[in-house]
């Protein structure tokens, strides 16, 4: 899989104007770098892939989009959802892409990036051990994560095209490595009715903002998250920036809703825009 973005694009056309026969950069978003060679008609890639002068200059026309390469062209890596009539598309940052879906970026990309908001998240309820829910996949950082030290993961996502965009995403490919981590094309608010009583022994509940998913945010599903948790068992709940006015008051909203649902002991994780709830 080889996947660019506007930087590296960039980078390319530099080298060329230098008259470079080669260029190191990255070929999936940062995760690795690779020597590519140069020549007049473009960019000669792994796998016997070539890339033209005018599809390198056609990727930087797109500041955050991220295209992948194969034998046909470049593709632009997003996607028109049929379940939730919305666009979602993968956005290049400096360290991981994000998913973005319909404007709303599904990490933190301000003052931190999206490697580092999953590192937040995970350590808010470190050790990870056991068995771990993930409610929403997004771009399975935190399932991935969670995963290297847990002894299941069970990651729950609505929508195919969120899945497809995670396949076609460098970042994303231990979703569909990992023996113990498990991906489920289900609406979380329905599926965790399925599980066990005190099934989990940690929970990430990670939803989109309220205005796209508000049933992940109901004293019904809060209710069903104590259920499912053993007894001193963690939630990390993300919700978003405290010191915004509408985070403020979702989050006042919520750590209400926990605490009616059963939850005893809720702690502020503002460092990770979210809070920390034991049953």
């Amino acid at each position: 899989m080889i996947v660019l973005s506007r930087l590296p694009a960039t980078q390319l056309l530099a080298a060329r104007k230098a008259n470079a026969p080669n260029c190191t950069i990255s070929l999936d978003l940062n995760l690795t770098t690779t020597t590519v060679q140069l020549d007049e008609a473009g960019v000669r890639l792994p796998s016997e892939l070539q890339i033209t002068w005018q599809e390198v200059a056609q990727i930087t026309e797109k500041e955050n989009s991220c295209f992948e390469v194969t034998a046909d062209g470049i593709d632009e890596i997003r996607a028109f959802s049929e379940t939730t009539s919305r666009y979602c598309s993968l956005y290049a940052t400096q360290s991981a892409p994000t998913l973005v879906i319909a404007g709303f970026p599904m990490h933190r990309i301000k003052e931190s990036d999206p490697h580092r908001d999953t590192l937040e998240k995970i350590k808010t309820i470190a050790p990870i051990t056991g068995v771990v829910l993930d409610t929403t996949l997004g771009l399975g950082y935190t399932a991935i994560e969670a995963a290297k030290t847990a002894e299941k993961v069970i990651t729950l996502e609505l929508d195919p095209a969120v899945i497809e965009i995670c396949r076609r995403n460098p970042w994303s490919q231990g979703l569909f490595t990992r023996s113990n981590l498990e991906l489920r094309n289900v609406d979380s608010f329905e599926e965790i009715r399925t599980f066990d009583d005190g099934m989990f022994d940690r929970i990430l509940h990670d939803p989109p903002v309220f205005s796209l998913a508000g049933d992940l945010y109901s004293g019904e599903f809060y209710r069903e998250l104590f259920r499912v948790l053993k007894p001193k068992g963690l939630l990390f709940h993300y919700i978003g920036n405290p010191d915004s006015v509408s985070a403020g008051r979702v989050t006042k909203g919520a750590i209400r809703r926990l605490q009616e649902s059963g939850f005893r002991t809720i702690r502020d994780a503002s460092r990770a825009f979210g809070v920390v709830a034991m049953k």
